[in-house]
This record gives structure tokens, C-alpha cells and sequence, in this order.
């Protein structure tokens, strides 16, 4: 498969997912308790699928991590193994007068013996593969790194596979911001549910997600915040808090280092508004003629040749697009504007980590949500944007894990 189709936003599949070592696959109970699964509160079923021992985690932390992500880290050793269910949750599409879904996501547990913990909630970034996503974490790295650092040191982590991804059969809701705020709150409903089933407690909360993942952190403290539920901290890595300036700087503004599987967040993105916003052939009116029908394959996940998808946005976009205003004034143009994740007054300690020459976020989309705050009056100091540096899209990431551990355990 090629770099176009296999190094996407936000997890940039560029090599196989990280593969259980010997001995870590799913145990003969961890089987039978995956298929008799439990459910509680109504509507939420959790099940058993796995258990990654501390010899596991921390291979995760000193090889299979920095092979994937193409940086060395210093990751804090696990200390505990543990227990990985998949969550089965009720939901609603808010875009489509809250028509009822079922959706999915991860919950990890540490075997440590203590009863209240604090949790993460962890936001996946952009995947080809439909599972490739929190509840199937072997097919993760990203969420295999977020559960060998935390988890592995005694946080609760969850995290929702998004509408669309897992087991869902709905289609991809990719960058749709009202569903990605649902999925997201229903999924910590949901564990909470679990959790007091499991006599568990989670006292702090803390939310934080890579890429497109940190656009659905921000978006998800925007309605944890409106609800009242306090956060403690939120940190992220490469976040597009503005999907149209990320997406207009591609086109206007184009970098010589800009990713070549950029093409797939147009693709991704317009064939999930057309179907979420219910905007009947707004793909088609995006992208050109020669391309629509292997665009549409890869969206839904469809067979296709991954070589037939272009590199060169001129070939892939229809020409008008990459004029400003007819982008601003279309359709696809007027949703992308409303998908955005900083303009409230925030309340919550966050923390947006960018690299300096990153493939896909530019510096100035690192910084925005700060300088939007700060742009307030006498300034809102609750947003800070941090360096990694000179770190890749992928390094961004996996620089800024310990940096968001050590600022949640300084909570």
C-alpha cells in the first residue's frame, strides 16, 4: 500500500501496526469473558479482550514505539500490567436530529490492587483502517503508547473509536465535530458506568489526543465545559483546533515539507460531511471527475488500488478550490469553517504541544488556540503551546507523551 493511503493524519500508518509480542495474546478466561462480555446500566456492555503484562508494556516503550514513531524517548517504565475491555455504548448523531447508534471504545484498568484512580480519556488520530482504533489496541501504536505510559503507571484510560470506526457499521464521521463530542462523552458516561460496576472510582479527569485526536480533545472539552464536568487538564499533540486553516494552507499556502497523504484528509473529510450533514453530492462537487470513484472506495473502505489516489491536490480537487473565496462561499468550504475547537473562553488548564516541523500542523496551528485566548482583554492564560521541536508529525506525538505525564501526575 502506498504512503498516500497508509500515513494518514493522524496515526500515518507507515508500517504495520505494532504486534503483540509472544505470550501477550488474549488469555483462555480473558476469551471466554470476551464472549459472555457484561452488560450494566441498560444500554452498556464491556468485555474482556485482553491483558498486556508490564514485560509487554514496556516493550511497547523501548522498541516497538520508537521503531513506529521514528524517535527515541525516555518513557517512564510500566510498573503494573493491565486489563483492556471493549465498551459497548448507546449513542445519537447529532447532525441527524440525535437518530440512535451503538458505538464502542477501550477502557484500560491497572492491576494494582487500588480502588480510585485517576483517568485519561484518549483521542485517537486519523486511521485508514476501520480498526484501527482504542478497542483494538494491538492495531494501535498510538494507543498502545498512551496505554503503556499511563496506564502502565496506574491511570484508568479509555477511549472512544469514533461513529463510524471498530465494529460500527454506521460510516465514518471523520472530523465531524458534534459527533466526535458525542461519541466521546457518551464513551466516558459509559465507562463511568462500567467502573462503578467494577467498584472502581476516578476522581480526576484528564482528556489529551494526537492530531485529529486533538482537535476531538478540544472539541470534547468544549462540551465537558458546557456540562459542567471538571477537567483537570487537557493536553494535545499536533491539533488542527481549525480545521479550515489547516485545510486552506494546503492549498493557498502550500510547504515544501507538507505530507504527501494530504489528499486523504480531503477525501475523508467531504464524503463524511456529505453523509453526516446529509449535503447530497458534496464529494463529488470537491473532487475531480477522474478520482471521485476511487476517492468514494477508499471512504468506504471498499477495495481499490491505493496507488490510484494522488499525491498532487491539482489533480485531486476541482480547480475552483484553490480559489480562496469560491473555496470560503462553498458548501464544503461553509462546514469546514464551522469545525473548529478554540473560540470559547476556556476555562480548563490545556496544554497544545506542537512540532516545529511538522508535516501536517504548521507551527502557527500548534499556537492558535493560545494566541486566541490570549488575544482576550488582559489575556486567557488557561492555553499554553509547548515546542517538542523539530519533531515529524509522528515524533510530535511520541515527544509529547511523557511531557503530558509529567504535567497530569503534577495535578
Amino acid at each position: 500500500m502506498t504512503v498516500v493511503l497508509r500515513a494518514v493524519c493522524g496515526l500515518a500508518l507507515l508500517g504495520p501496526a505494532l504486534a503483540a509480542p509472544a505470550g501477550a495474546a488474549v488469555t483462555p478466561a480473558a476469551t471466554t469473558a470476551a464472549a459472555a462480555g457484561t452488560t450494566v446500566a441498560g444500554n452498556v456492555r464491556y468485555e474482556l479482550i485482553g491483558r498486556w503484562d508490564v514485560a509487554k508494556l514496556n516493550q511497547i516503550l523501548t522498541s516497538d514505539s520508537p521503531k513506529f514513531f521514528g524517535v527515541s524517548v525516555a518513557y517512564t517504565p510500566a510498573r503494573n500490567a493491565v486489563k483492556l475491555y471493549r465498551v459497548t455504548y448507546a449513542s445519537v448523531i447529532p447532525e441527524q436530529g440525535n437518530r440512535p447508534i451503538t458505538a464502542t471504545g477501550l477502557l484500560a484498568v491497572p492491576e494494582t490492587g487500588a480502588t480510585a484512580f485517576p483517568l485519561l480519556s484518549y483521542q485517537h488520530g486519523t486511521v485508514y483502517g476501520k480498526q484501527q482504533v482504542p478497542s483494538f489496541p494491538d492495531q494501535s501504536p498510538e494507543t498502545a503508547l498512551a496505554i503503556a505510559q499511563f496506564a502502565g503507571q496506574g491511570y484508568l484510560l479509555i477511549g472512544a473509536d469514533y461513529f463510524g470506526m471498530g465494529v460500527s457499521s454506521e460510516p465514518e464521521g471523520y472530523m465531524v465535530k458534534a459527533s466526535h463530542q458525542q461519541a466521546t462523552y457518551d464513551m466516558l458516561m459509559a465507562s463511568r458506568a462500567v467502573l462503578a460496576h467494577m467498584k472502581l472510582t476516578a476522581p480526576k479527569l484528564f482528556i489529551g489526543g494526537w492530531s485529529q485526536g486533538g482537535f476531538v480533545t478540544m472539541a470534547f472539552l468544549e462540551k465537558l465545559e458546557s456540562a459542567g464536568v471538571p477537567v483537570t487538564a487537557a493536553a494535545t499533540a499536533s491539533a488542527p483546533v481549525d480545521v479550515m486553516a489547516t485545510l486552506s494552507g494546503f492549498l493557498d499556502f502550500p510547504r515544501k515539507n507538507d505530507a504527501d497523504w494530504i489528499s486523504t484528509l480531503f477525501i475523508l473529510s467531504s464524503f463524511s460531511f456529505e453523509n453526516y450533514y446529509r449535503v447530497p453530492g458534496l464529494a463529488r462537487a470537491l473532487l475531480t471527475p477522474e478520482y471521485y470513484d476511487v476517492a468514494r472506495k477508499a471512504y468506504e473502505r471498499q477495495p481499490f488500488n491505493p496507488a490510484d489516489v494522488p499525491t498532487d491536490l491539482h489533480k485531486l480537487l476541482r480547480p475552483e478550490y484553490f480559489d480562496a473565496q469560491f473555496f470560503a462561499g462553498s458548501a464544503y468550504g461553509r462546514l469546514l469553517a464551522d469545525t473548529q475547537a478554540y473560540r470559547w473562553v476556556i476555562k480548563s488548564p490545556v496544554r497544545n504541544y506542537f512540532g516545529e516541523t511538522d508535516e501536517a500542523i504548521t507551527p502557527g496551528i500548534g499556537q492558535l488556540a493560545m494566541t486566541y485566548q490570549r488575544a482576550m482583554g488582559s489575556g486567557n492564560m488557561a492555553v499554553e503551546a509547548v515546542s517538542t521541536g523539530n519533531t515529524s508529525h509522528r515524533g510530535t506525538y511520541a515527544t509529547a507523551v511523557p511531557q503530558w505525564k509529567r504535567w497530569f501526575d503534577s495535578k
